[in-house]
């Protein structure tokens, strides 16, 4: 019988974090964006978005000389919460509520500046011609500034 309480318990634990709620809200009921906005967000400083938006966005509203001081610290200042953010998701990802934090701060998705938004990556996964073998994309979208993209139709 002694045993029986701490199985009871470690099976009730289990059966809480398990269970999924029903819910009319789609973001209440489903963990797995939740994950999925975590990982994004903790790839932000390799991705470096962010940073370059804050930048981008300095440089036109303020001037091109706040941009390298100012711009940078708010650039970096955004980057790191953006990573927080998405530590704080994947942890707490099994949990409800599941619906985005800190929206009022950082966008829901990952931004990026105005002067370049990557596309598709050329992959045939995604390619649109399979009977010639090749279609258009970008080479390398996971590069931050990479601009090389193969017949660039738009």
């Amino acid at each position: 019988m002694k045993n029986a309480y701490p199985f009871l318990a470690s099976l009730s634990l289990a059966a809480a974090l398990f269970s999924g709620c029903s819910s009319t809200e789609p973001f209440l009921a489903n963990p797995e964006p939740k994950f999925g906005r975590g990982l994004a967000n903790v790839f932000e400083p390799i991705r470096g978005g962010e940073f370059r938006r804050t930048m981008e966005q300095t440089a036109l509203f303020d001037s091109p000389d706040a941009s390298y001081s100012t711009g940078f610290i708010k650039g970096l200042n955004r980057t790191i919460v953006r990573t927080g953010v998405g530590v704080f998701e994947i942890a707490t990802a099994p949990f409800p509520p599941h619906h985005p934090v800190l929206t009022n701060y950082l966008a829901v998705g990952p931004v990026y500046p105005d002067n370049y938004k990557p596309g598709l990556l050329q992959d045939s996964m995604f390619a649109t011609d399979t009977a010639i073998g090749f279609s258009g994309g970008d080479v390398a979208p996971m590069i931050p500034g990479s601009r090389f993209r193969v017949f660039d139709t738009h």
